[in-house]
């Protein structure tokens, strides 16, 4: 039997109520958003729940959006897969202009690099992870360089336009 988004729906809303919602398929993947105080409990209950089997990590990803509300500037993105029912998940947390989450290292073990990744160039804090620090910037970085804050191209260039690229023009 293949596992229905309306399965994964009411087993998620069973558990955890309304800390899950928004629940929708966005290009053919199953997606919801989840409070990031949960989170942790929500990928584990996806990842040991013997219904779901959640058991790929595929990615984990940060995203910036400067022209939201303060409590939705930085959001995580998780995408786990069921590989005996072939089945894509998609869980986005928010996060505040200092995003603080949970690690999940301790769930999956590739998790590691990305949330690095993620700290590396939005500075996202992941509480408890075990080694947080840069993974591919210079550690005397004292910026995170895919905030859009952070202007892509020396401001002196001309080829290069921000406004193409969804950032506003930064005057140096």
């Amino acid at each position: 039997m293949a596992l229905e988004t309306v399965h994964i729906q009411e087993k998620l809303t069973q558990q955890f109520g309304e800390n899950v919602f928004r629940f929708e398929m966005q290009r053919d993947i199953f997606s919801f958003e989840a409070n990031a105080s949960i989170i942790h409990a929500v990928i584990q209950f996806l990842k040991e729940e013997e219904e779901l089997n959640f058991h790929f990590l595929t990615d984990l990803a940060a995203v910036h959006y400067p022209d939201n509300d303060a409590d939705h500037q930085f959001a995580v993105v998780y995408q786990l897969h069921n590989w005996v029912e072939n089945t894509r998940i998609r869980v986005r947390a928010y996060l505040n202009e200092n995003p603080v989450i949970d690690t999940i290292t301790d769930l999956f073990l590739s998790a590691n690099w990305m949330e690095r990744e993620a700290f590396d160039f939005y500075g996202v804090d992941f509480k408890g992870h075990p080694q947080l620090k840069r993974i591919l910037n210079m550690d005397e970085m004292e910026s995170f360089p895919l905030r859009k804050e952070f202007p892509m191209e020396d401001g002196g260039r001309t080829d290069k336009d921000d406004r193409f690229f969804g950032r506003t023009t930064v005057n140096c």
